[in-house]
């Protein structure tokens, strides 16, 4: 019975951990999976929760190995994702999240062509920048970078299904609660799910 398969992207600084933190407290049947990454972990970062930290030598070897059902390079850094926990999930029901960049958004899509895909926008460019510059982890010029890289990624926002446009919170996370219960009622999924209730609608027993 396959749960519905959701990927997020967005420029870095736009909120969506934020977001999919909130969207988690009310979607039960939520799982995000955790990423595999090569670079450090940050402040307050745990393994096995926030990443799965792992050495550039493990990483190739996973890739090598067709572990990752995408995988991508981004500020010098690699980023996968496990095909066996996905799989399994999804098998089971549960609808999985995955917080990936655009190009791990399209090698997800050639696999999975019926996942939601996603993808939040800042309101301005302007905010952007300040809401970079409020989280005090890089210096002037990473930030310059990481605005420039943000365009480049924005840029390719139109390949998604959605775009929700994360000027009020509020507004943004209930656009989020919208696209992904509309998700669990298309009728694939609703198919199999009800499958019992449709035999009984659709007999010619009264």
């Amino acid at each position: 019975m396959p749960g519905s398969l959701f990927i997020i992207s967005a420029a870095s600084g736009t909120g969506k951990t934020s977001l999919v933190k909130a969207l988690r407290r009310d979607h039960p049947t939520l799982t995000v999976s955790i990423s595999h990454t090569t670079r450090a972990p940050r402040p307050g970062e745990r393994d096995g929760h926030d990443y799965h930290f792992v050495s550039a030598s493990a990483f190739a070897a996973a890739v090598a190995a067709g572990d990752f059902l995408e995988h991508a390079e981004v500020f010098g850094h690699h980023y996968g994702t496990a095909r066996a926990s996905v799989t399994t999930l999804l098998a089971a029901d549960r609808d999985v999240l995955l917080e990936i960049d655009w190009q791990g958004a399209a090698q997800i899509r050639q696999l999975y062509p019926q996942a939601v895909a996603i993808f939040i926008l800042p309101p301005t460019l302007a905010a952007l920048a300040e809401r970079l510059r409020a989280r005090a982890q890089d210096s002037s010029a990473v930030i310059a970078r990481r605005l420039q890289q943000a365009q480049a990624d924005m840029a390719h926002c139109t390949d998604f299904d959605y775009l929700i446009i994360n000027d009020d919170f509020d507004q943004a996370l209930s656009d989020l609660r919208a696209i992904t219960a509309a998700a669990r009622l298309r009728t694939p999924q609703q198919s199999q799910r009800q499958a019992g209730l449709l035999r009984d609608l659709l007999s010619n027993e009264l």
